[in-house]
């Protein structure tokens, strides 16, 4: 009997460089495709690139770190069925798991003692039709939920779904970042201009919005289009 696999973009151990786990140790599991295609999307080569690995090999990858966080990203994880008991056999194994997700796809399935960052996109993202807001009844309180905010419209857009589905008595984390612009780069490695974090800020601080404002971490430490970081 064939061993059940998935197909995988990168392991890796780094910072992690988002959330509210921002700034710990973390081991990340890149797995390939998305059926998304984000204006901003920093993760072009997860669309095909990979490689098919074993779900024991990629646990005995994840052990060899020794490291006990562990994120699971893509692409987007959720489109490969065998992410699921991926995800179980690392929580057994003591790891806190996060996973990383667009929202599009169904989260009920995946295992309550996972971490699920779910990411519901705005309007700048080009992919806001494909939100899935069932998805929101489903969240347990140490979920997440991360916005991406490109525009005053995206943040706008982003206040309303807050209030609409009163996101902060469902999550204790409720994530705005700012897309990424390098000094010098305009948002050239992405196809989005970026936005000036400073303006977010603003916003969040005249609104008193019930939200962590976030940076990605790793494309201040290393070059933003470095892999494996």
């Amino acid at each position: 009997m064939q061993e059940a696999s998935l197909k995988i973009n990168e392991i890796y151990l780094s910072v992690q460089g988002e959330s509210s786990y921002a700034g710990l140790p973390c081991i990340f599991v890149r797995l390939t495709a998305c059926d998304l295609r984000c204006s901003y999307c920093d993760t072009p080569y997860a669309f095909l690139e990979g490689e098919s690995m074993d779900i024991q090999a990629i646990i005995d990858r994840v052990v060899s770190f020794e490291c006990k966080l562990v994120e699971i990203t893509g692409g987007e994880p959720l489109l490969q069925k065998n992410i699921l008991p991926l995800m179980s056999g690392l929580c057994d194994r003591g790891f806190t798991v996060l996973l990383e997700t667009s929202g599009a796809h169904d989260i009920s399935v995946v295992d309550p003692r996972v971490v699920r960052i779910m990411d519901l996109k705005s309007p700048g993202s080009g992919e806001c039709a494909k939100n899935r807001y069932e998805n929101i009844g489903h969240l347990q309180s140490k979920d997440e939920v991360k916005f991406v905010i490109g525009s005053r419209e995206d943040y706008e857009w982003s206040r309303a779904i807050i209030e609409k589905y009163a996101l902060d008595r469902k999550v204790k984390t409720i994530l705005f970042s700012p897309v990424f612009r390098h000094p010098g780069m305009m948002g050239q490695t992405t196809g989005h201009p970026g936005i000036d974090p400073k303006l977010v800020v603003e916003w969040l601080l005249e609104d008193q919005l019930p939200v962590r404002f976030q940076l990605q971490l790793h494309k201040f430490i290393w070059p933003p289009e470095q892999r494996g970081v």
